[in-house]
């Protein structure tokens, strides 16, 4: 392959096709990770594209093949994720290359510490000539391994609501202040929490995390004033998770309203559920039957460069058992049967690419 850094820094390698200015066919994933996390997210995905390209020797394409190796899928560092995938669907603009990371730097500034150019992001989209884009990747859950299977195809990603709250009472003393004059901002936000918990028993498939708590004054012997909490609702079709939506902002209210408190909502995140293309999860099918996987549908609860990508392309994921549903931690890992049945698979999509192309 021939090997280049875009202006996001997204490693790329391109295998050209048997016929000069064919279309392309991007296989991937991301390698960056989040802190004490695992050495399997996303970077698998990459050295199975690799594997892949590698393993087909000389064998002549009528579509060239370019690995993709994203710089930036998490949102670590500047809070906002797919970086990397974004540059390829031209979704870069002047408001993200603006966002400051905690020591006050830009992204358009990390870009050019890195040696690139923000200049030359134009450059990095995707052809009009794009056959489509397959990512490999750890499922992150225990779904398969619950199934004792090793892939999962991929249909949609889950849409994704995300809110920061405050409730805010007032602070007082905690051996003085009688039950009926307390502004207990905390009491209120543990009475929501359950309703959070409840909303997602009752709704299937329904995520719903309160995955941040600030409580302040944050002393042993005063009433809390107030208390920031952070809500991520996850679902595969966006009315379930806007009605979720709806009822946990509605209670929130009500349960301020019932304690004499304030309560403020506002919303960081509606990104909606992605279907994946159904041409290629059917070629990606018969791949896996043809490699002897059984095949298995699911949809993603986590967000991957694929929901990006497929903005632009036809895009389709493979996803592989998690030992144990743990991701974004050290003890994540694979099986390598499972890594060889995922290559096995790919090589046959590649088969069945070749024959689509034709």
């Amino acid at each position: 392959m021939s090997p280049r850094l875009d202006a996001a820094g997204n490693l790329r390698g391109l295998r050209p096709g048997s016929v000069s200015g064919s279309a392309v066919l991007y296989l991937g994933s991301h390698i960056d990770t989040v802190p004490d996390a695992g050495a399997f997210d996303g970077v698998l995905g990459v050295v199975l594209a690799i594997a892949l390209v590698k393993a087909l020797g000389e064998h002549p394409l009528p579509f060239a093949v370019e690995v993709l190796a994203f710089s930036e899928e998490e949102g670590v560092r500047f809070g906002v994720p797919f970086i990397g995938s974004r540059a390829l669907v031209g979704t870069i603009d002047s408001e993200l290359l603006n966002r400051l990371d905690s020591a006050g730097i830009t992204v358009a500034q990390a870009i050019r510490d890195f040696g690139l150019d923000p200049a030359g992001l134009p450059a990095a989209k995707l052809p009009a000539a794009t056959l489509g884009y397959l990512e490999f990747h750890i499922e992150q859950g225990a779904v398969l391994e619950d199934l004792d299977l090793p892939l999962g195809i991929v249909t949609s990603i889950a849409g994704q609501s995300r809110f920061e709250l405050l409730f805010t009472g007032q602070a007082n003393h905690a051996g003085t202040t009688p039950r009926g004059r307390r502004r207990d901002a905390l009491a209120g936000a543990a009475e929501w929490i359950g309703c959070v918990e409840r909303e997602a028993v009752t709704a299937p498939d329904l995520r719903a995390t309160v995955g941040q708590l600030e409580v302040r004054p944050g002393t042993s012997n005063v009433i809390p004033a107030s208390v920031y909490a952070t809500l991520d609702l996850r679902h595969a079709l966006d009315s379930v998770r806007s009605e979720a939506a709806a009822s946990l902002l509605d209670a929130g209210n009500r349960i301020a309203r019932r304690r004499g408190l304030d309560f403020h909502s506002e919303q960081r995140l509606d990104q909606p559920a992605i279907p994946l293309d159904p041409e290629l999860i059917c070629a990606l099918e018969r791949a896996v039957t043809r490699s002897g996987s059984p095949v298995h549908r699911m949809v993603s609860g986590a967000g991957h460069d694929a929901m990006i990508m497929a903005r632009s392309c036809p895009a389709a994921m493979l996803f592989l058992r998690s030992p144990g549903g743990v991701s974004h931690q050290t003890e994540e890992s694979v099986l390598p049967e499972d890594v060889a049945s995922a290559l096995a698979a790919g090589a046959e999509f590649l088969k069945e690419a070749e024959s689509m192309y034709a």
